[in-house]
C-alpha cells in the first residue's frame, strides 16, 4: 500500500475518533440528564424525565449552532482563536442563563399560537414536547449541512406546527406569523446596511488617510466610547431583561455612562498604541482586537439569557403542568432552577463539541473578515437589536448577524471593484508611456488620501481630452471581469437564505408529525 493511502486511512481514523469522542460526551451528557431528573423527579412524571431529555438536547443544538454568530466574526478576524472563544462563549452563554436566565419565562414563544384553546393538560404537554424535539431536530440538522438559522425561529416553527396539529388552524396567531415572515427580510437588510455603512464611516475616516494612525488617534476612541454605549444599552435592554424591567430611557442613560468611560479610559490608550503600530491597516486593526473580545463575552452573556428559554421554556412549561396538573392558562412558567442549570450547561457542552463548524462558517466562509469588519458586525448586531425593539420590529439577532456580514462583503465588492475601474482608467490614460511611469503613478494614488485620489484622476481626464488614449474592445471586456470579482461566496449566501425560509415551516411540519406519533403512542 502505498505511503499516501496510508496516511489518508489513518486522517480518517483520527477524524473517525473524534467524531466518537463528540459523540460520546454529548451521549454522557444526555444520559446525566435523564438519570438527575429521573432520581428527584420521577416520582412527578417519566414524562418529565422524558422532556428533560429532550430540553438538554435542544441546548446542546443551540450551543453548536446559534452562538457562531456571537464568536464567529472575532474568530475570522483573528482577534482570538477557535479556543480561546469557546471557551468565553461558554463561560459567558452559561452565566447568562443562570445569573440572568429569570425566574419566569414565555412558554408559547412570541404568542404564536393561545394556550386557552388548549382544554387537556396531556394534550399541552404533547404539544410542548413535539415543539421541542422538532426544533432540536432541525437545528440538529442545520448545524450538520453548515447553515446558521435561528433558534427562536424554530421553536415558533414547531409549536406553530404542534398547535395545529392538535387544535386545528385557528389556534396560530396568523398576524404574528406574518411579522416573523417580514422579519426575514427586515433582519438581515438592516444589519446589512448598519454594518457597511459602520465599515465605510471607518474608512473614510481612518484608512483612507494618508496618516492612518493620526487619523486613529482621533476616531478610534469615538469608535470606542459608541461600541461602550451599544452594548451597554444592549446589555441592559436584552441581557438582564428577564431579570428585571428596565426603560429605554434608562438603558441609554446607562450605555451613556458607559460610552464615557470608555471614551477617556481608551484616548490614551489609543494614544499611545498608535506611536508603536505601524502606520497601515495592520496597525489599525490591532486597535479593535481587545475591544472585541469583550463584545463577543457581552453578546454570549445576552444570548445565555435570553435564548436559554427556546430551550428551557417548554420543559418548564411541562414541568408546571405536571405539577399543577392544569393545562397552562397564561403564557409564563416558573423555571426552577436545576431546568436552568440543564439549558445553561447543554448551550456549552454543544459549543464544546459542535460549534467550531458554524464558527468557521460564519467567521471565515461567508467573506473575509478584518478587526475593523468584525467591529462593524458586532456594533450592527447590537444597534440593530436596540432599533428594532423601539421601532416594534421582530428581528433574530442570527439574521441581524449574517446579514452584518453579509453588508460588510457587498460593500467590500463595491469597493474593490470602484478601485478597480479607478486603476484601469490609470492605465487607459498612461497607454503607450513607459511601464515604469505608469506603476509610479499607481504607487503614488495609492498612498493618497481620498480627495488626492479625486484630484488626480480628474487630472487624468483632462489630460485624455487632448490624447483620446483608449483600451482594445478584448482588454475592456477582460475589465469587466475583474469589475465583478466576488468576495462573498454566493454558495454560501443561497444555502443559509434558504434554511432560514424553510426554518418555520420545516419545524412546523416536523413538530405536527411528531405530535400525532406522541398521540398515538400514549392512546394507542
Amino acid at each position: 500500500m502505498e505511503l499516501k493511502n496510508i496516511q489518508s486511512l489513518e486522517d480518517a481514523g483520527k477524524k473517525s475518533s473524534h467524531e466518537l469522542l463528540r459523540f460520546g460526551i454529548a451521549l454522557l451528557f444526555i444520559v446525566a440528564v435523564i438519570l438527575y431528573t429521573f432520581i428527584n423527579y420521577g416520582h412527578i412524571s417519566f414524562t418529565l424525565v422524558v422532556a428533560a431529555m429532550i430540553g438538554g438536547y435542544m441546548a446542546m443544538n443551540i450551543g453548536a449552532n446559534d452562538v457562531a454568530n456571537n464568536v464567529g466574526p472575532a474568530v475570522g478576524s483573528r482577534a482570538m482563536t477557535m479556543t480561546t472563544a469557546i471557551i468565553i462563549a461558554a463561560v459567558f452563554e452559561a452565566a447568562g442563563a443562570i445569573i440572568a436566565g429569570g425566574n419566569v419565562v414565555t412558554t408559547i414563544k412570541g404568542g404564536i399560537i393561545d394556550p386557552n384553546d388548549i382544554e387537556e393538560v396531556e394534550t399541552f404537554i404533547w404539544l410542548m414536547m413535539a415543539a421541542l424535539l422538532a426544533a432540536a431536530v432541525w437545528l440538529n440538522i442545520a448545524t450538520a449541512v453548515g447553515a446558521p438559522v435561528s433558534t427562536t425561529h424554530s421553536i415558533i416553527g414547531g409549536v406553530m406546527g404542534a398547535g395545529i396539529a392538535a387544535a386545528g388552524w385557528a389556534i396560530v396567531n396568523w398576524g404574528t406569523i406574518g411579522q416573523i415572515a417580514a422579519s426575514w427580510v427586515i433582519s438581515p437588510l438592516l444589519g446589512g446596511a448598519i454594518a457597511a455603512g459602520l465599515l465605510y464611516l471607518i474608512k473614510r475616516t481612518i484608512t483612507y488617510k494618508s496618516d492612518m494612525m493620526d487619523a486613529s488617534r482621533i476616531m478610534v476612541p469615538w469608535l470606542l466610547a459608541l461600541m461602550g454605549w451599544a452594548f451597554g444599552t444592549f446589555l441592559m435592554m436584552k441581557g438582564l431583561s428577564q431579570i428585571m424591567k428596565v426603560s429605554f430611557v434608562t438603558a441609554v442613560i446607562v450605555g451613556t455612562l458607559v460610552a464615557v468611560a470608555v471614551y477617556f479610559l481608551t484616548r490614551p490608550m489609543i494614544n499611545r498604541y498608535s506611536k508603536i503600530n505601524a502606520n497601515n491597516k495592520d496597525g489599525v486593526n490591532q486597535m479593535f482586537t481587545i475591544p472585541l473580545i469583550f463584545a463577543a463575552a457581552l453578546l454570549s452573556f445576552a444570548h445565555g439569557s435570553n435564548d436559554v428559554a427556546n430551550a428551557v421554556g417548554p420543559l418548564a412549561a411541562i414541568h408546571e403542568a405536571l405539577t399543577t396538573h392544569e393545562a397552562a392558562t397564561g403564557t409564563k412558567a416558573a423555571i426552577p432552577l436545576w431546568i436552568l442549570v440543564v439549558g445553561a450547561l447543554g448551550i456549552a457542552i454543544g459549543l464544546a463539541l459542535y460549534g467550531p463548524k458554524l464558527i468557521k462558517t460564519v467567521g471565515t466562509e461567508i467573506t473575509d473578515i478584518d478587526q475593523m469588519r468584525a467591529y462593524s458586525i458586532a456594533m450592527a448586531a447590537a444597534l440593530t437589536v436596540i432599533l428594532a425593539s423601539q421601532l416594534g420590529l421582530p428581528v433574530s439577532t442570527t439574521h441581524v448577524t449574517i446579514g452584518a456580514i453579509f453588508g460588510v462583503g457587498f460593500l467590500r465588492e463595491y469597493l474593490k471593484a470602484n478601485y478597480t475601474r479607478m486603476i484601469a482608467q490609470i492605465e487607459e490614460h498612461h497607454q503607450g508611456q513607459d511601464r515604469a511611469i505608469v506603476e509610479a503613478f499607481i504607487r503614488r494614488f495609492e498612498k493618497a488620501s481620498l480627495p488626492e485620489k479625486g484630484r488626480l484622476l480628474q487630472e487624468l481626464k483632462a489630460h485624455s481630452l487632448e490624447h483620446d488614449p483608449h483600451l482594445t474592445k478584448k482588454e475592456r471586456k477582460s475589465l469587466k471581469k475583474v469589475y465583478r470579482q466576488e468576495l462573498v461566496k454566493r454558495s454560501i449566501m443561497l444555502k443559509v437564505v434558504a434554511a432560514w425560509v424553510i426554518t418555520v415551516p420545516a419545524t412546523g411540519l416536523i413538530a405536527a408529525g411528531i405530535f400525532f406519533a406522541i398521540r398515538g403512542f400514549m392512546i394507542g
